[in-house]
């Protein structure tokens, strides 16, 4: 292929993250659901074999848009559902990016915020967040950009961000701020109920953690009625597909589970906290599902180490400011006690 044929923009993507499994590991480098399959979803499924699968889905999920807003006690159209957070991110940037203009965003964050800017044909501006991972209002205000997003609690750094920051940023931004929720259950805390109250304020999250449905595919944004309506109309239509969306409707209604998700989380972390710090990693605060750790040796080898080991993390310490860092998903009991085992035995072959 000539080079040349590439939008210039595009040029210098990698893939994302996608390691080379072998066997049935141990995955803790994914944040997804500990507890396994949502028992919403195995009834749902079998009602999804009497629909009309001929036929179109609703063109923008209607029937979840509307359960969506039974929860949250808002309208319809507050809500815009997609084919996961990231189509709902997608969404974002195509909607209130100009081609060639930039988003404004915290680092380290989220990856893909950046990327989802390049492929639409823009740039990122990241803003580096201060020592204790807490979020620069002052740089991010005067950064120049189409739209600011952040990430709380965030990716990878596992903490919230402090509300009258997220606040100060909405209130004094003459652009739209998306506030990413993807690990808005585990926080306890939402900026949801504001959305009518602040005209610029946009917030998505994602069925994928709490939900356990991360192979469904399913995410929602929330705003007014005047930016969902906007964001509706660059919306690819039919892009939920309709046993995703009778799921969603089916999971939402089920909030035991996502109650029970969380307290395994919440019980388990400081757990999980206190195993890492006593095998000499040090432990960053977490308000999420997941926990960002410093090694005390090279955290790309410790990583591929524990692979051998059948268990995966992420490794994050090439990046800036992240140097030597790693990041795990928080899992059962069982699950946390064979990661922090398993991880004792690297440690130990290093002596």
């Amino acid at each position: 292929m000539d080079r040349k044929w590439l939008r210039s923009t595009v040029t210098d993507l990698q893939l994302y993250y996608n390691p080379n499994i072998q066997g049935s590991p141990l995955r803790m480098d994914t944040n997804t659901n500990p507890l396994g399959e949502n028992p919403a979803c195995k009834q749902a499924l079998k009602e999804c074999l009497d629909m009309d699968l001929e036929q179109y889905p609703s063109t923008y999920g209607d029937k979840l848009r509307q359960e969506l807003a039974n929860f949250y006690n808002l309208h319809r159209d507050n809500f815009v559902v997609g084919n996961g957070s990231d189509e709902v991110l997608d969404i974002l940037f195509k909607t209130f990016m100009e081609p060639g203009g930039n988003v404004v965003m915290a680092y380290p964050a989220y990856s893909l915020h950046g990327w989802f800017a390049i492929v639409n044909g823009g740039g990122a501006v990241e803003v580096d967040l201060k020592p204790n991972f807490q979020l620069d209002v002052d740089a991010m205000l005067r950064a120049k950009g189409n739209l600011v997003i952040v990430c709380t609690p965030n990716n990878p750094t596992s903490n919230t961000f402090k509300k009258d920051d997220v606040l100060r940023l909405v209130e004094e931004s003459k652009r739209p701020v998306v506030v990413d929720e993807a690990y808005g259950e585990f926080a306890g805390e939402s900026f949801i109920p504001l959305v009518d109250k602040y005209p610029n304020l946009i917030v998505t999250r994602t069925f994928s953690k709490a939900y356990a449905l991360a192979g469904m595919r399913i995410g929602y944004a929330v705003s007014n009625k005047e930016m969902t309506l906007a964001m509706q109309k660059v919306k690819i239509p039919y892009s939920l597909n309709k046993v995703a969306e009778h799921i969603g409707v089916k999971a939402l209604q089920d909030q035991e589970f996502v109650r029970k998700t969380v307290s395994v989380v919440n019980s388990e972390r400081k757990r999980l906290e206190k195993g890492l710090t006593d095998l000499g990693f040090h432990v960053f605060p977490s308000e999420a599902n997941f926990i960002l750790f410093r090694c005390p040796r090279d955290s790309a080898e410790t990583v591929k180490r524990l692979a051998v080991k059948h268990v995966l993390i992420r490794d994050f310490g090439k990046k800036r400011m992240l140097e030597n860092c790693a990041r795990t998903t928080i899992g059962t009991r069982e699950q946390n006690d064979e990661l922090l085992l398993r991880l004792g035995e690297v440690m130990k072959e290093w002596l």
